[in-house]
């Protein structure tokens, strides 16, 4: 595909990598969008429409990943994963042969549905990878949503889930921590079907969080009550799985001092796990988002 330039003023360069999502942004240092209000629309912008974009070679400390993700809005801690004490919403996210694979970095999820406010997006920046492995995916729910068959876009339209972290990353725990974690963050419910915010866009919101359709067992629905399970739980695999799909999909293999960028209302992401016994070590920062509607 061929290469655009935008903000010449910038010499920001946008090179899409996919005909569903995903640009790789070249000509900029984020360090230097963290301060720069006109840098940092039109990424903004280029991020509504490409919904992930891709930096290499980006000399970014700590402050100065926290200072432009702050740009977008307030960033937030993660309750499981570890943040990094000297700058709070940075989340470490370091893998090495001696800790165990996490289970929901590597399935197709959209981060924190769990929330009430699932984040509007996230910078994540590769610190040390593998020289071979460990890349991301990405998924356009849009597009995904857009490709259904009519007659499971009119099913869905009306339809409530909920997402879970105590279905999830507390399903490892002890009992008393589960608990715990299931008070302190209460199950989600969110429509099936949201807007975007920004872009109108209708996107398709149920992932690896998702448990189950909270408004499903309606006599419009089902003949019986034997019909609940069977169907609510097909109907729910058969739209998480549309994140499978290759044309949909967009893959990034990481590089030290690479950034990706990806909002979060509009995308799954997928961290392949096929790098062990190798180091991988990554820093995120998760912006606060609104109520899906």
């Amino acid at each position: 595909m061929a290469q655009t330039q935008v903000r010449s003023a910038h010499a920001l360069q946008v090179h899409p990598l996919t005909c569903a999502l995903g640009a790789e942004i070249s000509g900029i240092q984020l360090a230097q969008a963290a301060h720069d209000a006109g840098l940092f629309e039109a990424l903004e912008a280029l991020l509504l429409e490409h919904k992930v974009l891709f930096l290499r070679d980006q000399q970014l400390s700590r402050a100065e990943h926290v200072a432009f993700a702050s740009r977008f809005g307030s960033l937030e801690d993660h309750p499981v994963a570890g943040s990094d004490p000297d700058h709070p919403g940075l989340v470490r996210i370091y893998k090495s042969p001696e800790q165990p694979a996490d289970r929901y970095e590597n399935a197709w999820h959209t981060d924190a549905t769990w929330r009430e406010k699932p984040p509007m997006g996230c910078v994540l920046r590769c610190i040390e990878c593998p020289p071979v492995g460990g890349d991301t995916m990405w998924a356009n729910m849009a597009l995904a949503y857009d490709k259904l068959p009519a007659h499971i876009k009119a099913q869905i339209a009306p339809l409530r889930a909920r997402h879970s972290i105590e279905a999830t990353f507390g399903a490892a725990m002890p009992i008393e921590k589960r608990l715990a974690l299931r008070a302190q963050f209460p199950d989600a419910e969110h429509p099936v079907v949201r807007t975007h915010p920004k872009t109108g866009e209708k996107v398709l919101f149920v992932n690896g969080f998702t448990t189950h359709f909270t408004n499903f067992h309606t006599p419009a629905t089902i003949r019986y009550g034997q019909d609940f399970n069977p169907g609510g739980a097909d109907l729910l695999r058969y739209l998480v799985m549309q994140a499978y799909i290759p044309e949909y999909q967009v893959r990034w293999r990481w590089q030290p001092d690479s950034v990706a960028i990806w909002d979060n209302r509009s995308t799954q992401h997928y961290a392949v796990m096929d790098y062990p016994p190798c180091v991988r070590k990554m820093e995120r920062a998760g912006i606060q988002g609104d109520t899906p509607f």
